[in-house]
């Protein structure tokens, strides 16, 4: 009876039911009927057995009948198609996470040790306060803006750990819709994937000003300022601290100068997103130039942070909010009120990867073994940079310039392949990426760049 009953239940779906007032199917005779009642949306077998009968709910119609299947996310959604790939050359360029030589994932020295001293400690896990943990809040300000910044020393700054870079930038979006109503939030194009439906699910809204110059592939810089100035006064721009992703393309110190003379004119609010510090050049202070410029000349500014790439904390969902004000008194009741909202929100933050990053940023020792492993990952991402060049320069007998792969930094490399041409690298290459054409050289190895320009040039030459 069992299996009859769920037989049916597949062959009479609700949705083809509810057209009926009352349904009833006779399965054997003398044993059972099948029922639905419309108004109650319920379908039943009656059955006899022994002289009684018995009813039984086999099916309730859904009301998430309504509800669409969501479309892949178009970057994590590439590793997924990746995994279920089992071509030995396939090749996943997709998600910006490291990966070693050997194409591991890989766990930096300097965490294991700060995790060796959280269990030597014996530390505890109960609740953070809302903002996060002190310690925490206290070195990634400090790391960001150095430890000598006036706006540190004068206690302008106000610090919520966030969860990661996503959950920082979600809960500043809450602050500007809820503080500076009808506000726009500018973002470059193209940017990360994620910043529009952060804007969006926070009901911000958003509009585009140029970035990419296809052209050149590099910086439209006249087009940015100029999209810029042409903004409403007082809004908010979204700017990549370092590392433009999916780019890679990154002002120069004089043009940081002008955006910042730009954005003042206006009376904007400069939004920064930094998310490689000390990945994209090696160097945390230099990471961090274009955010220390705005806070210098004395700029209200927001900073969202993330600690998943520099310290490969990944899984640990750690970063911050930052929102440098004018006075200490206006940053004590900014910090507030993201505690306001983060409370409604999450509650607060977990703790494991911020006793990591405040073991390491705040013990010499280590914040000096953590500058050494950063130096060699952006050297490695730095060299298989320079040899897909190389390849790329010697496989290409078009005369096309390839020299835009070296200007650009970090992790990522904007190839300048369309969506079509995307599509062929991964069809017939197995090479996984976004259809952007933005590939992550971090999930690149030396051994893995003369087979990666051969699916460049094909795809490049090729494919239109």
């Amino acid at each position: 009876m069992a299996s009859a009953m769920l037989s049916l239940a597949s062959a009479c779906p609700s949705a083809s039911l509810s057209a009926h007032e009352n349904l009833k199917v006779k399965l054997k005779p003398g044993s059972a009927s099948l029922s639905f009642n419309k108004e109650k949306s319920n379908l039943f077998i009656n059955t006899k057995s022994s002289g009684r009968i018995s009813m039984v709910a086999v099916v309730n119609a859904s009301r998430f009948e309504g509800v669409t299947m969501a479309p892949p996310d178009p970057i994590l959604g590439v590793s997924e198609a990746f995994k279920a790939d089992t071509h030995e050359s396939k090749l996943n360029l997709g998600v910006g996470a490291y990966r070693t030589e050997e194409l591991q994932p890989y766990v930096l020295n300097v965490v294991k040790k700060a995790e060796n001293l959280m269990v030597e400690r014996g530390e505890n896990k109960e609740y953070l306060p809302i903002e996060g943990l002190a310690a925490f809040n206290k070195v990634t300000a400090e790391l960001l803006f150095g430890a000598d910044n006036p706006v540190i020393k004068q206690q302008r700054v106000a610090t919520v750990q966030g969860l990661s870079g996503t959950g920082s930038l979600r809960l500043a979006a809450a602050l500007i819709e809820r503080y500076f109503p009808g506000a726009k939030v500018l973002i470059s194009s193209p940017t990360w994937g994620n910043h529009k439906n952060i804007f969006n699910d926070a009901r911000v809204p958003w509009s585009e000003y140029r970035y990419y110059d296809p052209k050149t592939v590099g910086l439209d810089f006249e087009g940015m300022l100029a999209d810029i100035k042409a903004a409403p006064e007082g809004s908010f721009v979204l700017l990549h601290g370092c590392a433009h992703n999916p780019t890679g393309i990154d002002p120069t110190p004089e043009q940081w100068e002008k955006i910042a003379d730009v954005i003042q004119e206006k009376n904007h609010i400069a939004f920064f997103d930094v998310a490689y510090q000390g990945f994209a050049s090696g160097s945390l202070d230099g990471d961090a130039a274009s955010v220390r410029l705005f806070a210098a000349r004395g700029m209200e500014i927001l900073v969202a942070q993330s600690y998943s790439k520099n310290l490969g904390l990944y899984a640990e969902r750690i970063g911050a909010i930052n929102v440098v004000c004018s006075s200490a008194d206006a940053a004590a009741r900014v910090k507030s009120q993201l505690k306001r909202l983060a409370r409604p929100m999450y509650s607060n933050p977990p703790i494991h990867g911020a006793r990591i990053v405040a073991n390491v940023v705040g013990d010499p020792s280590l914040f000096n073994e953590w500058k050494a492993e950063m130096e060699m990952m952006a050297g490695r991402i730095k060299n298989v940079r320079q040899k897909l060049y190389d390849y790329l320069s010697a496989k290409d007998k078009s005369g096309k310039d390839w020299s835009f792969i070296l200007k650009q930094i970090g992790m990522f490399s904007f190839t300048g392949l369309n969506k079509t041409q995307t599509e062929n690298m991964t069809n017939k290459w197995r090479v996984y990426m976004t259809k952007d054409g933005r590939i992550s050289l971090a999930g690149l190895s030396l051994a893995k760049c003369e087979y990666l320009a051969d699916a460049i040039v094909d795809s490049f030459h090729n494919v239109s």
